[in-house]
C-alpha cells in the first residue's frame, strides 16, 4: 500500500462521524463495544466495524475483561493521544502521537539533528 492511499485511508476513516463518535467515547475511558452502542446510539455490527476499521490503523486497543459472571468481554481504547494533519509541499501528512512513544520519538529527532 502506497503512502498516499494509507493518509486517504486514515482521514477517510477518522472523517466518518460514527468512527468519531467512537473514538470520543473511547478517549475518555474504555469502554465494551455494548456500551459504545449504547452511548454513541449506533447499532452493534456498527461499532465492531468501526472498531475493526480504527484497528486497522492502530488507533485502539482492546483489552480483555472477565466479568462477575465468568464471560469475557473486550473493552477498547483510544490508542493515541493526538493527531496532526498538515500540509506540507502540495502533500498532506498525517502524524499521530502517542503518548508512550514519547521517548522513542526523541530519539529518532535525536538521531535526525545529529547524524553520524
Amino acid at each position: 500500500m502506497s503512502e498516499d492511499k494509507s493518509i486517504e485511508e486514515i482521514l477517510d476513516t477518522i472523517g466518518d462521524s460514527h468512527a468519531r463518535r467512537v473514538l470520543a467515547a473511547i478517549s475518555r475511558e474504555p469502554r465494551s463495544a455494548k456500551e459504545l452502542a449504547d452511548e454513541c446510539d449506533l447499532s452493534l455490527p456498527t461499532v465492531y466495524r468501526r472498531i475493526e476499521l480504527l484497528d486497522e490503523y492502530d488507533l485502539v486497543t482492546d483489552q480483555t475483561l472477565v466479568a462477575d459472571d465468568g464471560n469475557h468481554y473486550k473493552v477498547y481504547e483510544s490508542n493515541f493521544d493526538s493527531t496532526v494533519i498538515s500540509l506540507e509541499d502540495e502533500e498532506y501528512k498525517v502524524r499521530i502521537y502517542r503518548e508512550e512513544n514519547l521517548p522513542d520519538r526523541f530519539s529518532q529527532l535525536w538521531d535526525e539533528l545529529n547524524p553520524e
